[in-house]
């Protein structure tokens, strides 16, 4: 896709890593003072993360996984806050958004078959696979299920 090879020149020929929804929405949300220990440690990771990628650290994500995020902050939040932090994952130089077709998934429903997933998680890593992108940040444990995915959570 251009907009991944765009960014990986960008970032020097590094290689990229994903960033699914669920690293956003830890780093957004659940900042009650009454959270469980595991929640508050994985809030903190993701905001660690969400700080690397606003201090320049190329990621890519999908315009699928972009809605997920607009669609629960946009419940939780005055529309302007939502809308300005979806506003900053969009217009993020190092933040390459891929598109998502009919073709991507109906790859991605095959996949979410065999191993046993929501769709946007086989679709996620349709994507992957698809730019030889190895490294995930992630939230959620069924990317472990993936061969050759890493998911990172710090």
């Amino acid at each position: 896709m251009e907009g991944l090879a765009y960014a990986e020149e960008r970032a020097g020929g590094v290689r990229l890593s994903f960033i699914d929804s669920s690293a956003f929405l830890y780093a957004f949300l659940a900042s009650r003072s009454d959270l469980l220990p595991e929640v508050s440690r994985m809030k903190g990771h993701a905001q660690a993360i969400i700080r690397r990628i606003q201090e320049g650290e190329p990621v890519t994500t999908s315009v699928v996984h972009v809605s997920e995020v607009a669609n629960i902050l946009e419940k939780r939040f005055p529309l302007d806050r939502a809308r300005n932090i979806v506003s900053s994952i969009l217009l993020s130089d190092n933040v390459s958004v891929s598109e998502v077709d009919n073709l991507r998934y109906e790859a991605a429903l095959s996949i979410s078959e065999r191993h046993m997933v929501g769709l946007n998680d086989a679709l996620t890593y349709s994507i992957m696979r698809e730019n030889g992108i190895t490294k995930i940040y992630s939230f959620d444990n069924h990317f472990d299920l993936f061969p050759g995915i890493t998911r990172l959570t710090e």
